[in-house]
């Protein structure tokens, strides 16, 4: 069993920044990959990044390049956000995710993953 609990989320005006945190816990030695999903009212939950915690490959959604980094304290089991450039469009919570499996293909389908924390709202105010 893992535990994942995202914080950091908040309001903030277009333009601005947030960093968002996911902190893992439990059987942490069966997770390959970590990501960072978002879901907005009405919608599919969507994918917005991802890191291997060996080696720290890291994958980003088109609308997060250049804008969103993701990186990892493995000494510490957690895994960041940080958001810049935000736009009302990334309005939405925010949700970490773990896939066990060691093998990358689909990581950016939710159902790949295993185990998801409980999100954590970010809203952007134009």
């Amino acid at each position: 069993q893992v535990q994942l609990v995202e914080s950091g989320g908040g309001l903030v005006q277009a333009g601005g920044s947030l960093r968002l945190s996911c902190a893992a816990s439990g059987r942490t030695f069966d997770i390959y990959t970590m990501a960072w999903f978002r879901q907005a009212p009405g919608k599919e939950r969507e994918f917005v990044a991802a890191i291997r915690w060996s080696g720290g490959n890291t994958y980003y959604t088109d609308s997060a390049k250049g804008r969103f980094t993701i990186s990892r304290d493995n000494g510490k089991n957690t895994v960041y956000l940080q958001m810049n450039s935000l736009k009302p469009e990334d309005t939405a919570v925010y949700y970490c995710a773990g896939d066990k499996d060691r093998r990358m293909y689909g990581r950016a389908d939710a159902r790949k993953y295993d185990y998801w924390g409980q999100g954590t709202q970010v809203t952007v105010s134009s």
